[in-house]
C-alpha cells in the first residue's frame, strides 16, 4: 500500500479552488456556488470520494460540453404534492438548491412532497439534499441510478448502476439520522480512490474482467461491482433502478451508458426525492415517541447511528488534508 503525499487545505480554500475552476470552465456564479459549496461539505464531513475527486469529472463535463454551466432549472408544479425539476442539462447542486425549498414546502402543507429531477448529471453524494429536509423537520429519502455498474445477483454482467439511496429522519435539537450508502458493496468513487492509493477491496466488492471474485480494484473497475448483501442489495438497486428511471422518466443505467459520451463526467439521469411529514403522519407525540427509540438504540453497546461520523467531522473546521496530485490536476485545470 502507497501512502500519497497530500497538501493541506482549509475549507474555505476547497471551496474557492472548487468555485474558481468552475468559473473557468464555463459556469455561471449560481452553478458554481452551488457546486463548490457541495464540494466542500463532502470535504468537510470526510466523505472524499465526492470531494474535490469529483472535480476532474465535473470538469471534463463541461469541457465537452455535455453538461451547461449556465443552466437555470425550469420548476412545473404537477399537483400541491408533487413537482417536475428539469435540470435543463445542468448539474445537479444548484438544480436541487431551487427546487428543494418547494419541496419542503408542498410536504409542510400536504404531509408529504415528491420531486422529481430529470435532464440533469449527479456527481455529488446523496446526503446533502435528504439532510436538508430533516433540517426543516421532515424525513426524507432520495435516489438516483448511474451506468450499469452492478451485476445483478446471480450474474457477472453488469446491468445496474451503483445506485445509492439515502434516508434521513429530524430529530429537532440535534443532528438528524442520515444515511446515504450505495446498493454496491462499495461505492464506485471508493473502489476508484482504492486504485490510486494502492489499496485492496473487501471481499465481495467485485469481479474482474474474467468474472472471478477479487480484491484488486483495479480489475473491478475492468470487471463488475457486487451488490452488497447479494440478493437483497441486488433488489434494492432494481427498486432504485425504477423509482429514479421509471418514475421520473429518466434514463436507466443501460440507457444512460448508451446515450453518454463517456466523458468522465457522469451521465444524464433521474433523482427521486421525497418528503414526509412526521408532525402531521406521526401524529402530536412523534418527537417523543421516536426520542425512547433513540435512547434505546444509543444505548446499546457498540452502535454508533448512521451518519454520526460525518457529523463528528464537520465540528473539526481545521485543515484538510488533500491528495497533493489531485489539487495540482485541479489547479491545472483553471487554465
Amino acid at each position: 500500500m502507497t501512502t500519497p503525499n497530500t497538501t493541506a487545505l482549509s475549507l474555505s480554500q476547497i471551496e474557492t479552488l472548487a468555485r474558481d475552476t468552475l468559473l473557468a470552465n464555463g459556469c455561471n456564479t449560481a452553478n458554481a456556488d452551488a457546486i463548490a459549496r457541495t464540494v466542500m461539505t463532502a470535504e468537510r464531513d470526510g466523505s472524499t470520494s465526492h470531494g474535490l475527486f469529483r472535480m476532474p469529472g465535473y470538469i471534463a463535463g463541461l469541457r465537452s460540453g455535455k453538461v451547461s454551466g449556465i443552466a437555470e432549472p425550469a420548476i412545473t408544479h404537477l399537483s400541491p404534492a408533487s413537482l417536475a425539476v428539469d435540470g435543463q442539462m445542468g448539474y445537479a447542486p444548484y438544480t436541487l438548491e431551487k427546487g428543494l425549498p418547494l419541496l419542503v414546502e408542498a410536504a409542510q402543507k400536504m404531509g408529504i412532497g415528491v420531486m422529481k429531477l430529470t435532464n440533469s448529471f449527479h456527481f455529488a453524494a446523496l446526503w446533502p439534499e435528504t439532510e436538508t429536509l430533516s433540517e426543516a423537520g421532515l424525513v426524507g429519502i432520495a435516489c438516483t441510478a448511474f451506468k450499469p455498474t452492478i451485476a445483478p445477483a446471480g450474474s457477472k454482467t453488469a446491468l445496474l448502476g451503483t445506485n445509492p439511496l439515502s434516508f434521513s429522519w429530524p430529530r429537532p435539537g440535534k443532528a438528524p439520522l442520515v444515511f446515504d450508502m450505495a446498493t454496491a458493496r462499495l461505492a464506485k468513487g471508493d473502489v476508484q480512490i482504492a486504485a490510486r492509493d494502492g489499496h485492496e477491496l473487501p471481499d465481495g466488492t467485485g469481479l474482474g474482467p474474467d468474472g472471478e471474485p477479487t480484491n484488486d480494484p483495479n480489475k473491478v473497475l475492468q470487471g463488475v461491482q457486487l451488490p452488497f448483501g447479494g440478493y437483497k442489495g441486488s433488489a434494492i438497486a432494481l427498486m432504485v433502478e425504477l423509482l429514479a428511471a421509471g418514475m421520473t422518466g429518466d434514463q436507466f443505467s443501460y440507457e444512460a451508458a448508451e446515450n453518454d459520451n463517456n466523458d468522465g463526467a457522469p451521465p444524464k439521469g433521474g433523482e427521486l426525492v421525497i418528503a414526509l411529514n412526521p408532525a402531521m403522519l406521526g401524529g402530536d407525540d412523534w418527537q417523543a415517541h421516536c426520542d425512547g427509540f433513540f435512547e434505546r438504540l444509543e444505548a446499546l453497546d457498540g452502535v454508533r447511528l448512521p451518519g454520526a461520523r460525518r457529523h463528528q467531522n464537520r465540528q473539526d473546521t481545521g485543515m484538510r488534508n488533500i491528495n497533493a496530485e489531485l489539487v495540482e490536476k485541479i489547479q491545472g485545470l483553471k487554465g
